[in-house]
């Protein structure tokens, strides 16, 4: 029985994008689980706003991890450089008295000179950055203990705070945020119309591309997910400014990656450096970039998380590293690097969040969290593995196909001769 056309390409699309599928059906199914779990308080729309607030400096800090990982690289230090952007910025606006305007660029800078400062090790130095940034790691965390005394510093100006607790305004005191919708309304059309520019591209070049039908399905799963989930938001109070924040940065490292030379190249980088240097791409300095890159979505984290905190402390940012080097993993990385998305990273994170937060609403301690969470990253990462070596043997299998009156595959006894008579017809014969 032959497959029809539109099997094959279904086929082919999960086949090809199993990873990234797979982790969205598993955060589809985390959420139904603790759903059910939790009595249904899960997806209340002010703890849909909650895991927005909680897990907003795990989703910036897993979209710069990502880009590392995406070359074959790894940042130990993000959680401490989350810690001493967080206490420098806090002594200049309680101490100082220098207003808010002046201390972001500078701890935005300071973060992009801290990525300069280990991705010159690291890129042109040729260090290891597992070494590089784990000493980093310790010389932040060391300096942060030093800014601030080893007590915490706070409270922020209020409007520090706003940044990571505020909402957008909206239009209306009663009912539903509209502006929160007008948003979502937006952002359906976007996603829409890049599905379709997309296939029509594909289409142009004579590249796989799903089918109209298809395209049509996908388009209105997109946009019933867009509008579920901002009517969710628009119920409570709106879009949290920080969410607006997160929404700018997926959007922009998404085109960058897919869209740019600069993303071609990291993914150049990470796929085969030595290839990338062959075919002209400037190697250590696109290495050198992607962790000035770190450093700066470090420091914007480290002033959301601090904001959120209203203080900084000592132990600020421990274990945020590992946070979002298990976002990326979930999300689609490869420990081997030149894989991975953008997207793939915020699934990843947003697995993790909802975890922490409906473990956490059912009264499930500290130690069986950080149990299964470890489970859920080895999971992922065996599932990177599976998933090359199926393709690695499916690969190898096709090199056996023949053409024959029915189109078959021939045995591996039929196929390995022919294989041994072409290497012994292009050996030498001997000499005369």
């Amino acid at each position: 029985m032959q497959s029809t056309p539109l099997l094959h390409t279904v086929r082919d699309l999960v086949r090809n994008n199993a990873r990234q599928y797979g982790m969205v059906i598993a955060l589809a199914v985390i959420v139904v689980l603790f759903q059910i779990l939790t009595g249904g308080l899960l997806l209340r729309p002010l703890n849909i706003t909650n895991v927005i607030m909680q897990n907003s400096y795990v989703l910036i800090l897993a979209v710069g991890m990502m880009l590392v990982i995406i070359t074959g690289h790894i940042d130990l230090s993000v959680g401490s450089v989350v810690a001493l952007t967080g206490a420098v910025s806090t002594v200049l606006m309680t101490s100082w008295g220098l207003p808010p305007l002046v201390v972001v660029p500078l701890a935005l800078a300071m973060g992009g000179l801290i990525g300069a400062w280990q991705g010159f090790w690291i890129a042109y130095v040729r260090i290891p950055a597992f070494i590089v940034t784990l000493a980093g790691m310790l010389i932040f965390r060391g300096l942060t203990l030093v800014v601030l005394g080893g007590r915490s510093i706070g409270p922020l100006p209020p409007s520090v705070r706003m940044w990571a607790s505020g909402f957008i305004p909206g239009f209306t005191e009663d009912g539903p945020h509209l502006l929160t919708l007008a948003l979502g309304v937006a952002g359906s059309a976007i996603l829409v119309w890049i599905q379709w520019r997309v296939r029509a591209r594909n289409l142009h070049y004579g590249l796989p591309a799903l089918s109209a039908g298809l395209t049509a399905a996908k388009s209105a799963a997109t946009v019933v997910v867009v509008m579920l989930f901002a009517y969710m938001l628009a119920d409570y109070n709106g879009i949290p400014i920080v969410g607006l924040l997160l929404l700018a940065l997926i959007v922009g490292y998404s085109f960058m990656m897919k869209s740019t030379t600069a993303g071609r190249r990291i993914y150049a980088v990470g796929g085969s450096e030595k290839a990338a240097r062959l075919s002209g791409v400037k190697t250590r300095r696109t290495t050198f970039w992607v962790f000035v890159n770190m450093g700066v979505l470090s420091a914007l984290a480290g002033l959301v998380f601090t904001a959120r905190l209203n203080a900084a402390t000592p132990g600020a940012g421990e274990m945020f590293e590992l946070d979002a080097i298990a976002a990326a993993f979930i999300g689609g990385a490869s420990a081997s690097g030149g894989v991975g998305t953008v997207i793939g990273a915020i699934v990843g994170a947003l697995v993790m969040g909802v975890m922490n937060n409906g473990m956490s609403i059912i009264g499930l301690g500290v130690d069986w969290q950080q149990a299964i969470k470890g489970l859920v990253l080895l999971a992922a990462v065996a599932f990177d593995i599976y998933n090359k070596q199926r393709v690695g043997t499916g690969r190898a299998g096709g090199t056996a196909k023949k053409k024959g009156d029915g189109g078959g595959t021939l045995p591996p006894e039929r196929a390995e001769p022919a294989k041994e008579d072409t290497a012994e017809a292009a050996a030498p014969g001997p000499p005369r």
